[in-house]
């Protein structure tokens, strides 16, 4: 008898090559970014113009432990105080409950109709691990 051809009921193909989850060129990017910080100079111009991304990067400087950020931050703050004085900084306190957050927003809806600029910077001072946390998602 004539050999049957054989069939198999199972294939193997090859697949596609997965590519990496994470885009190599945003990497060096990120990584290029990372290595240009700004000087303190650039930080002082642009939190004295109202940046509020720089305004931030400054307060997370002041923040850190790490002894290049310090250094980094008490140059900002040095630069940045002879402008302090026209701001006015008001501390408002209480027990759970009172109304803190909501005197703050009513009290900021009505400076800023007068066309004030405001800035509302919330602490934790109950905070177990720094005794002062800056809360960042409260009011």
């Amino acid at each position: 008898m004539d050999k049957k051809k054989e069939h198999k009921t199972i294939h193997k193909i090859d697949g596609v090559k997965q590519p990496t989850s994470t885009n190599i060129i945003s990497i060096q990017k990120i990584k290029l970014k990372r290595e240009k910080s700004p000087t303190p100079q650039i930080f002082i111009e642009n939190v004295i113009k109202g940046d509020i991304s720089y305004l931030s990067k400054a307060i997370t400087l002041v923040e850190s432990t790490n002894t290049i950020h310090q250094k980094k931050a008490a140059k900002i703050l040095q630069g940045c105080l002879p402008f302090a004085n026209k701001s006015v900084r008001i501390g408002v306190t209480g027990v759970p409950g009172v109304g803190k957050s909501t005197f703050i927003e009513a009290f900021g809806k009505h400076l800023t109709l007068l066309g004030k600029k405001i800035a509302v910077l919330a602490i934790d001072p109950s905070s177990s691990i720094n005794k002062g946390s800056i809360l960042g998602d409260k009011t």
